[in-house]
């Protein structure tokens, strides 16, 4: 199964490298719309990976990412009209 935390993890972390902007910076930006982080809190939310949506688009908004570009991310799963049968390779 794909680690879906790792992903967006390196999505925001991304995000934040393209714009030259820091944790310290982005807890800055975070707090002067009124959400209280500090460095530490974003380090820790974003070292696990494990954050909210809200947080997510919090962080994207204040930085001024208004598109993203998510990778086409491999699906372990079957979708439900996928045959179960292994196909030929020429």
């Amino acid at each position: 199964m794909a680690n879906w935390n790792d992903k967006v993890k390196r999505l925001l972390k991304s995000e934040l490298i393209k714009r030259g902007i820091s944790n310290k910076d982005l807890a800055r930006l975070l707090n002067e719309t009124g959400a209280h982080e500090t460095k530490a809190s974003i380090d820790s939310k974003i070292s696990r990976g494990s954050f909210s949506a809200c947080f997510f688009l919090q962080c994207l908004s204040v930085i001024g990412c208004t598109k993203i570009e998510i990778e086409d991310y491999e699906y372990s799963g079957l979708l439900a009209a996928e045959p179960n049968i292994e196909y030929k390779r020429k």
